[in-house]
Formats: structure tokens, sequence, C-alpha cells
């Protein structure tokens, strides 16, 4: 297409001087789009229809085409060079502001965009080009549903790709005019002095391009040459009455169009541009939107972000967004809905439409949509900005709207607030973030908890709240600890369950610690156990490999652990003999899995291998296991008399808590034969207790192992379900023996034959 119109152009005179047939042929084309606004009348006759389209694609293939014929790289040609001296782009601003003839704006952001896109030469560094740019963005993202979204996010995109090819143009692109700046009355400072001295450099280079082109020219060209000045003159004037006609068009508009921002608003042109793009109803605007935001936050340079973050209102307007998002949420839906939402990502935010439809399930999407766009923006963008960013959206949205809820008197926004807490929690990636959702549950810096401590701060409402006398608002906010509690920060772990546990104050004193712990506990005198108790072999359904009886540190051997945990329920309460599918080695395979994910998650933490030594000289202090711990063991406690959905969650939080690779926490949760001081309870201890209870309630079942089993195959869906007396009885006695299983398991592959890990195989092929 160029080369033909090069062709014909040189064609039409002789070929002698084919620069100024191009600039002739540019200097017509702006002609006819000035000669429609001067002599025509007719206001309603679309842009599309009239010769202006096609115009200004000729004017587009003459500046490409003469850049592509420049032998010196670098320089403007003559077109260019008319196009910045006359303002040609500053004009089409106005009109396309002016919206005059209807459509124009969006012929002006498609030619602002090729133009941009297709002359190789520097132009953003131009004044004559910077402030239309800046005037363009401006009317861009500004009005929700314009019909110009597509051509606006188009330019953007341009604006995006040239500063990815040099990060260094988005500070000049942040910026605001000089004119700007100089009505304010504020001084300009070094970074704007050294834009100042690149627009001068840039003028006086254009002077030097025109004074070589004029000593270069033959004496026979001068009446030619003084007939484009003529030409230029005219069209100059030509082109101020365009202007004139564009500003009687703006002067009918309503005054809150002609409004044009100032101060912060007017110095971010770009990112409220962008901003307004991202909230666009048509999904492929919005996703390019957000793919160029988080193209220029990635690529910022330290004096970029500095400015996106003080004089900018990328952090306060995206996290409003957020915000408002939240707020449009349903208070009513079930956390069960919630979490079926969990796959829900910022470059697919649309729900799924699916037979799992619910009221609200659109605006649930669209705020974990943009929420997982926030924690990508924190991944992704400069430390400056995440941290600014993860900051605001902790103040805004975690401190201001959702705590109020979680402490709310009304259980339904408990309920509510504490699952879509959750949602958050299983999406978030970033560490900025993280940290600030950690020290918004936890505080900043937890120390160990005293028994008579009331519910001062959130994690303690929240706490309280997993004993709650709804079992809905108990289950859900046990489930958003289990989801805490896989997130990547050791102040969760340790602000929960270890600045309790330091010191080891639930040892016994006073007697050096013995070679192995069952010389000291003898669980023939307890009387839950029975004689054949702890005579029972280790059977598992599939044999784990060997271990040795006794580990060299004088620890007690793993076999041994798993033998307390295995044959801690008595016979006549388990039933998972009785059917396929629910042995040991399914537990062994997925705790396996399970521990190596959390070993390599908290690896970069240091954790000893091994608890610190006790001194039998010191003398004992009261020990309190914390808040959450306890609450956990009394949970567990009453695990016959509590739901079933409810037990499932307090024993998943609890192998969650048991899987961590820490010395005190093997040794707390998972040893049956430690020496426990007066008035300690362990998890094991309060198993047992467990026991005890479960072995005078059977007396008082019927027909105990025939319910039992029932029960066991209406919970795996083998047999109709039907209510049965002592049915939560029952289920509990279910949920008690697998998870006895469970902790087994988890022993066998934290405690090592020889040292502070047990390396075991692989899993077999389609084991987790």
């Amino acid at each position: 297409m160029l080369s033909r119109l090069g062709a014909l152009l040189q064609e039409a005179v002789g070929a002698r001087e084919p620069s100024i047939d191009l600039l002739e042929a540019f200097v017509e084309h702006w002609k006819g789009i000035t000669h429609y606004y001067i002599e025509s009348t007719d206001e309603n006759t679309p842009a599309k229809k009239t010769d202006i389209p096609w115009r200004l694609k000729q004017m587009l293939d003459i500046l490409v085409y003469e850049e592509r014929q420049q032998t010196a790289a670098g320089e403007a040609g003559p077109c260019l060079e008319y196009l910045l001296q006359h303002k040609i782009l500053e004009t089409l601003c106005t009109l396309g502001k002016a919206e005059y003839p209807p459509g124009m704006r969006q012929q002006v952001f498609q030619f602002f965009s090729k133009v941009l896109a297709q002359v190789q030469h520097p132009l953003l560094h131009y004044l004559n080009v910077h402030r239309p740019v800046q005037k363009l963005l401006r009317l861009g993202g500004t009005v929700p549903g314009s019909q110009t979204e597509k051509e606006e996010v188009q330019f953007t995109t341009v604006l995006c790709s040239k500063i990815q090819q040099d990060p260094a143009l988005l500070t000049y692109i942040l910026e605001v005019s000089t004119s700007v700046r100089h009505r304010s009355g504020r001084a300009p400072t070094p970074g704007q002095a050294s834009l100042a001295l690149l627009r001068k450099q840039r003028r006086e280079q254009g002077k030097k391009i025109v004074s070589r082109k004029k000593s270069s020219k033959e004496p026979t060209t001068l009446p030619r040459e003084a007939a484009s000045i003529q030409d230029k003159d005219r069209s100059h004037s030509k082109a101020a009455d365009v202007s004139a006609c564009a500003a009687r068009a703006l002067s009918t508009q309503p005054p809150a169009e002609m409004e044009e921002p100032d101060g912060r608003a007017g110095e971010s042109n770009l990112i409220a541009s962008l901003i307004g793009l991202c909230k666009s109803k048509k999904g492929r605007v919005a996703l390019r939107a957000q793919e160029n935001l988080l193209l220029l936050v990635s690529v910022a340079s330290p004096a970029a972000a500095t400015y996106l973050v003080q004089s900018s209102p990328c952090c306060p307007a995206v996290v409003e967004h957020l915000c408002q998002l939240y707020q449009s949420v349903p208070a009513f839906l079930d956390p069960a809905d919630i979490a079926t939402l969990e796959g829900v990502s910022w470059r697919l935010p649309s729900a799924p439409s699916d037979e799992a439809s619910f009221p609200g399930k659109e605006a649930l999407a669209a705020f974990l949509g943009w929420f997982d766009y926030c924690d990508h923006l924190i991944t992704e963008a400069h430390t400056v900005v995440a941290d600014a960013l993860a900051k605001a959206v902790a103040e805004k949205l975690f401190v201001e709207i959702l705590q109020p809820h979680l402490l709310h008197v009304s259980e339904q926004s408990v309920l509510t607030s504490t699952a879509l807490l959750t949602a958050m929690l299983r999406q978030l990636r970033s560490p900025a973030l993280l940290r600030e959702a950690v020290a918004f549950l936890l505080g900043t810096d937890p120390q160990p908890a005293a028994p008579d401590d009331g519910p001062r701060t959130l994690c303690a409402h929240l706490i309280g709240h997993c004993d709650h006398l709804s079992d809905e608002i108990s289950i859900a906010t046990l489930r958003l600890f289990e989801e805490l509690l896989q997130k990547p920060h050791e102040q969760v772990i340790r602000g929960l369950v270890l600045c309790n546990l330091e010191g080891r104050h639930y040892v016994a004193r006073g007697s050096p610690e013995p070679e192995s712990y069952e010389d000291t506990l003898d669980l023939e005198e307890d009387p839950y156990f029975t004689d054949g108790f702890l005579n029972s072999s280790f059977q598992p359904s599939a044999k784990p490999p060997p271990a040795p009886a006794t580990n060299s540190d004088g620890k007690t051997a793993v076999t041994e652990i798993v033998n307390s945990f295995l044959c801690l329920v008595p016979e006549e309460a388990k039933t998972s003999a009785f059917l396929e599918e629910t042995g040991y080695d399914t537990y062994v395979h997925d705790a396996y899995g399970l521990f190596q994910e959390c070993s390599s998650r908290v690896a970069p933490w240091g954790w000893p291998l091994g608890p610190t030594p006790l001194d039998p000289h010191e003398p004992e202090r009261p020990f309190f296991e914390g808040h959450f711990l306890r609450m956990l063991f009394d949970r567990m406690s009453r695990i016959l008399e509590q739901p079933y959905s409810l037990n499932l969650q307090v024993t998943s939080v609890l192998s969650r808590l048991a899987l961590f690779p820490h010395p005190l926490i093997h040794e707390y949760l998972l040893d049956p034969y430690i020496n426990l001081a007066p008035g300690c309870r362990s998890l094991f201890s309060v198993l047992v207790r467990v026991i005890g209870d479960l072995m005078q309630r059977i007396q008082r079942v019927p027909q105990f192992p025939g319910k039992l089993l029932l029960v066991r195959k209406q919970l795996m869906g083998q047999v109709p379900g039907e209510q049965l007396d002592h049915q939560t009885l029952l289920q509990g006695v279910v949920v008690l023996e697998e998870f006895c299983k469970e902790l087994a398991a988890i022993a066998f592959v934290k405690f090592p034959p020889h040292g502070p890990h047990l390396h075991l195989s692989p899993p077999r092929e389609g084991h987790v």
C-alpha cells in the first residue's frame, strides 16, 4: 500500500522531489479535513460517513512512508514536522472531545494509536504530542459503558507498549505538562528540569533539520518552497478556524464535561484511564486494561514507583473498587456456595454458568476476581507500589470493612464475612499482602497468652468463634484457621502454637529425661485400657518400611508411637476392618504428600532439628497451651457429642498442626509417652479421656457394633441414610477411629529412625 502510494506520487510529479510531494499531499489531506469543518452545516452525519477517516488514513500512510524513505536515522521528515509545528494532534484532540461530527472521538483515538504505534520516531517527548496525549487520556475511562472503550483501551495499550520498550517514559507520561505545573505555582523538580531540557533538545534538533533542508535546496525550488510556505500559512489559518469551530461545539456541552481535572488527578491521566477501563462491562476491554496496568507497575523504576504511590490515584482507586465489589456481595451467602468459587481468576472473573448457580454468584465472582487481580498486582509491582497497595487493602478492606463484620452481633454477618475471608486467604499469594493479612488476624507481635486473658484482639475473638453456639460459625472459623495454617508465613504457627510451647513447660521437671518414654508411663494402670490393649500387634493393612525399636538418640521409636495411636480405639468400637479402602496405608500415602509439602514450605524458617534439653534443676512453671490449642482440645474432648461436620473440621485442623516439622509440635502433639507436668494435657491424653468416656457410653447403647457399622456405611454412601438413636455418638466414634489412624500415619512419616525427617521412597503410582 505504501509503496504504491509512493509510486503514484512520484509518477505524478516526475519523481524530482518526492519529499515535497509527500508534504503537499499531507497538507492537502489536512486541508480536506479542515474544509469539512468550515463549510459543513450538517451536524448529524456520523464521522465514518464522511471522508475524514479516509483522509486520516492517508495522512498516516504518508507519515509512515516518509519515515521509511529517510536516509538519516532519527531525523523527522517534513510531514512529521508539519504535524508537530501546526499542532494537528492537539486540534484533533479538541475535535474528539467535542464529538463533532458524531463518532469523531473514535476516529481520533484510532489515529493517535496508529501514529504512535507505526511511526518509529520518538514522539512522546515532544510537547505538542505529550499535551494532546494527556488530554486524550483524560477523555478515556471516565464514562462507564462508553462507545469508544475499545479504541480507548487500544490507545492505552500502545502507550504501555512504548513504556515497556523504554521504562523511563513512565515517569514522563505520568507527569502533567509544563504549563499545568506553572499554573499550579510549583517550582519544577529536578526531574521536570531534565524533561524540559529534553524538550528543548528536541526543538533544537528540529530547527537544525529544517535549516539543513533549506540550505540543501536548489534555487529552482524556491518558488515551490514559497508556495508550500503559503499553503502552510493558509492551512494554519484554517486550522485556527477549525479550533474555533470546535470551541463553539465544546461550548454547547454540559459544564461537567468541560471540566478538566487538575492537581493530582491531572498528573495521572494514564492511571485514571486504565482503572476506569478496568471496570468496563466488556470482558475483553477490562482484561486488556488490567494487563496494561499490571505492565506499568511491573516496569516502574524507583522514581516512577514513588510517583505512583504519592501522586497518582493508583492504590486508592484499585482498593476503592475492591471495597465496592465487596459491599455489593449479598450478606446472605452460604459458606458452601462461597467455597464452590475457589478457582476464580482475574483473567476469567466471570462465574462459570453451570448448574450450581445461586443468588449473588456473579457479584461474588467479580469480587474474588478483582481480589485475585490485586494480589497479582502486589506480586508483580515494584516493592514501593506493592507495600503501599498491600497496606491500602489491609486498611480499607480488612480493618474498616471486614473487621466490623467479623465482630458483628449478627450471626449471618459473621458467617458470611468469615467465609469470604477464608476465600480470600485461599487465593492470596503475594508476600506483602500475606504479611498484612497475618498482622490483621494475629497482630504484629503475638505473645504467650494466659488462661484468664480476655478476647482483646481480633484473633482472640476468632478463636472464640471456633467454640461458638452456632455450629456453622464454628465450622467456618475453623476453616479460616486451617487455611491460615497453610500459608507460608512463620508468624502464623508461632503466634497460634509455638510461642506457648517454647520452654517445654509441659514436661515434668525434677528428674532427667528417660532413655525411653515408655519406661515412665505405664498405660496398663489407666482404667480406660483393657488388658489386651497394649498387647495388640501393629498390623496395618499395608506393611510400612521397617523401623528400629529405639532411635539412636533414645527417643520413642516410630513403631511404638504408631502402635499407640492405632490401638487407642478399642476393638469393639472399630468398624473399618469390615470395609475396603479404609485402611491405614491410605493415610500413610496421604500424610507423606502433605508432610513433604509442609516441609518445603517451612524450610526457609530454619527450625531446630530437636527440642532444647531440659535443665532438671529448673523449677516447674505453670503451663498454658494457648487459647488456640485449648479450644481444639476442648472441642476434641466433646467429639462424641458434636455434629459430624464439626468433628471433621476439628480433626482436620489438628492434623494440619501435627504435620508441621517442628520438634515441639512433634513432642507435644504426637508423642504418647511424654512425661507431662502436673495439670498439663496433650493431644494423646485428651484422646485417652475420650476413649474412657466412650467405653462408658457403649454400655448404654443396645446393639452398638451393628449400629456403628450401619452408620459408617451411611457416611460412606453405601446405604441410604436414616435417623438412628445415638447417631451423633456413633458418627463421633467413626471420626475418632479415622482420626487416630490419621495421627498414626502422620507420626510414621514424620518420626525418622535416624534424623529429623523420615525419607520414604516416592509413593506408588496412583497414590498421593
